[in-house]
């Protein structure tokens, strides 16, 4: 037995059973064999059975009981007298045994050192966190601890005596090829070795795991090889962690936001590339140097408020504040703003993730400044939509006193016609937004004379500018000047201008428009310059670069116009724009006056000759009494409508909602049906197409009276079987002229 396994008490029972056993073996068994002058000699067997399992203890006490049995049975006589040869017996065998004893008490003391220097070693390889496998000069297992057991699913048992290639599979992560065993380039070279990177140990169950290993040989006293312990690690979590560093990091290097690390003294120690491409600075310029550089100096009090609430661990979000670039440029930013803590949850620094909010703070304010404009256009609107309102009221309760009264009569009809004009006015100019906005409004050009769309836009501002007392110069060039052009939104662009300058002129002022041809190097004209300018109240330099936006007015003259949306230059604009031109203006200041310029594109070419038409003219034919449908929820617009068709000789019958007007087509049969498209009980879109749906109403005109009137419904009315799409108010003579195009003529 070994070491621990050294028992006392085993040790003394020894001692006493064998040395009975000797005497009587040797007294009755083997008298007469053995020689008489070696009595002694068997009890060494003894005393080394006893040293063996008792240790030095054990040995002396076999020693001593069998000198003294020796001693009594087989060398005193006459009691214990003994001769003088054996003493020397005795002293020798006393000094064997004591001998003996010494030497197995070295021998356990030798083997408990061997047994508790193997059990430290095995509780220091079962304990530590890496696997450890040890292999004898031959890379055959010897050892291997519960880590290593785990990783690689082989038992200590199955494991022990094979070769490490069973236990220790490795291959290549990106090529799938075996990897050289380490042990056996041990023990080529005698070194410590480690593995490649990208290394996978696959198990024994086939789960494969990355690992960082290396091995070293084991040397005796004499520099032997006698084997190799090999050391590895699992390396899943820190392959995963550095998976995420390197996409953390690669993260905020492609960040478009800055982002920034300090310490808790401000000074900055990590810079991305967003934050070069934000302040200016490369990382080399920055690290190691304190925060308040990017800092305007007129912010002295930010820097520790904000590091104040980072030490108690709390975080600043979108903090906005300004900054200043390399170049000295201040910009506006928002800082979210994080502490970093330690294992210990102490702040040891803090992140910083600035972005650059100047263009948003700008688009902000101009939504601020979009939202007030709309605010005072829809006061505007309502105060432009009231004014007439006041003088019709004024005019109707007239009537209502002065029917009799024909010069009156026809006073307030004049006022009724104009002011309700203007209110078209205002709904035409409205809806031409909605359409160019929408990209819905469509020219039809044609070669037209400049000259008539001058005389035309004249005559329509001409009422405006004789009111206000002002004098209009109008200058044209001797030639003909013909542009491709949509004559009616031509004109409008003039009427506009000249519009424009009759309102912000005080009364008595100059209004000039002139049209001149601009050349260069005597080469033909290719462009046509329309100049309005007039003496009025100007426009300061600041508002130059604004005055076609939408809603814009010119703010200190407000009081003094007479009116309008702001929308009559952004129409301007738009309109010039569509037809390939240009417009500017100019003015020197408040009281100078300003000039706006037209410029569109001359056409050269002579038009192609077309046949003439058979007669003089177009032949207008009387409309005949026509049978008329009116189909409107509202019964005034109704009755006045009626009145109206019935002055003119027409039959007419009103249905309010559409189901009446279905029964009264079919009922009725009228040659006309004046269609309003929001009606009760059933749409005039649908009231239309159930008309469609019978025989006697294939060939009935309907037409769409509305006050809806953009594309998209214009589009609907057409598909649902309307021939025609007005919009309201009609003027009774349109309403005529739509009825002589629309009924059979007279017999």
């Amino acid at each position: 037995m070994r070491g621990q396994g050294r028992q006392h008490g085993l040790g003394y029972l020894t001692a006493v059973v064998a040395t009975a056993a000797v005497v009587l073996i040797r007294r009755f068994l083997l008298a007469d064999i053995l020689e008489p002058d070696a009595p002694l000699y068997l009890f060494l067997f003894v005393v080394t059975a006893a040293a063996w399992f008792g240790g030095l203890k054990a040995g002396l006490l076999a020693t001593a009981l069998s000198t003294l049995a020796g001693t009594y049975y087989f060398i005193a006589r006459d009691g214990w007298r003994i001769a003088d040869g054996d003493g020397l017996r005795i002293g020798i065998f006393v000094v064997s045994g004591a001998a003996i004893s010494c030497f197995a008490e070295a021998m356990y003391r030798s083997w408990d050192r061997a047994d508790r220097q193997r059990e430290a070693l095995r509780i220091t390889l079962s304990s530590i966190g890496d696997a450890v496998i040890a292999t004898d000069a031959d890379g055959r297992v010897t050892s291997l601890n519960p880590v290593a057991a785990a990783l690689t699913g082989w038992t200590r048992d199955e494991a022990m005596g094979r070769p490490l290639e069973d236990v220790f599979r490795i291959v290549n992560e990106e090529s799938r090829l075996p990897v050289e065993n380490p042990v056996k380039k041990v023990l080529a070279e005698g070194r410590i070795v480690g593995l490649a990177n990208h290394t996978l140990l696959i198990a024994k169950d086939g789960k494969e795991l990355p690992i960082d290993d290396s091995a070293a040989p084991i040397e005796d006293a004499e520099g032997a090889i006698r084997g190799v312990v090999l050391i590895f690690r699992d390396m899943t979590e820190r392959r995963r962690a550095e998976r995420t560093r390197l996409r953390l990091a690669a993260i905020v290097e492609s960040s478009d936001d800055a982002i920034i690390g300090k310490d808790m003294d401000g000074i900055i120690h990590s810079w991305n590339r967003g934050a070069e491409r934000l302040y200016g600075y490369t990382a080399k310029e920055v690290i190691g140097k304190p925060v308040s550089l990017l800092m305007p100096p007129d912010h002295p009090d930010e820097f520790p408020s904000i590091m104040e609430r980072l030490k108690r661990g709390e975080r600043v979000d979108h903090y906005e504040t300004t900054r200043v670039r390399k170049d000295g440029q201040r910009f506006d930013v928002s800082l979210s703003i994080s502490p970093i803590k330690d294992d210990g949850g102490r702040v040891i620094g803090a992140s910083a993730i600035a972005r650059d909010i100047t263009e948003r703070k700008r688009l902000y304010q101009q939504l601020l400044e979009a939202d007030r404009r709309k605010d005072e256009f829809l006061a505007t609107l309502a105060h432009e939509l009231r004014n007439p309102l006041a003088p019709i009221r004024n005019a109707l309760q007239i009537l209502r006193l002065a029917s009799d009264n024909k010069a009156t009569v026809e006073q307030v009809r004049t006022i009724m016609e104009r002011q309700l004009q203007q209110m078209v006015r205002l709904i035409d100019d409205l809806m031409d937004v909605s359409r160019i906005t929408r990209r819905k409004l469509q020219l039809r050009k044609e070669r037209v004379d400049l000259a008539t769309v001058v005389r035309n836009a004249v005559e329509t501002s001409r009422p405006l500018i004789e009111t206000a007392g002002h004098e209009l110069t109008v200058t044209l060039l001797m030639e003909s000047i013909h542009v491709e052009a949509d004559e009616a939104r031509l004109a409008q662009i003039l009427s506009n201008l000249l519009n424009n300058a009759a309102k912000y002129t005080e009364r008595g002022g100059h209004i000039w428009l002139t049209v001149e041809a601009e050349s260069e190097g005597g080469q033909p004209s290719r462009e046509v310059l329309i100049r309005v300018k007039d003496t009025g109240i100007g426009i300061p330099a600041d508002q130059l670069p604004h005055i076609f936006e939408m809603f814009r007015q010119v703010d200190y003259s407000l009081e003094r116009s007479q009116g309008g949306l702001g929308i009559g230059l952004t129409l301007v604009k738009w309109l010039t724009e569509m037809h390939g031109g240009t417009v500017e203006v100019h003015s020197d200041g408040p009281n100078k006056g300003s000039e706006f310029i037209v410029r569109l594109p001359i056409v050269t070419e002579q038009p192609t000759q077309q046949p003439s038409s058979s007669g003089d003219g177009e032949c207008k034919v009387a409309a005949g009494p026509c049978k008329v449908l009116i189909v409107e929820d509202s019964e005034d617009t109704a009755t006045s409508m009626r009145t109206i068709l019935l002055m003119m000789g027409h039959d007419v019958r009103i249905a309010h909602d559409g189901i009446q007007a279905v029964e009264a087509a079919g009922s009725y049969l009228p040659d006309v049906v004046l269609l309003d498209l929001s009606l009760p009980k059933l749409s005039g879109y649908e009231v239309a197409r159930q008309i469609r749906q019978q025989m006697w109403g294939k060939n009935m005109k309907l037409v769409a009276l509305t006050g809806w009137g953009q594309e998209e419904d214009k589009r609907r009315s057409q598909q649902a079987g309307f021939d025609q799409h007005v919009t309201k108010p009609l003027e009774p003579a349109a309403l005529e002229e739509l009825l002589r195009k629309l009924c059979p003529p007279s017999a």
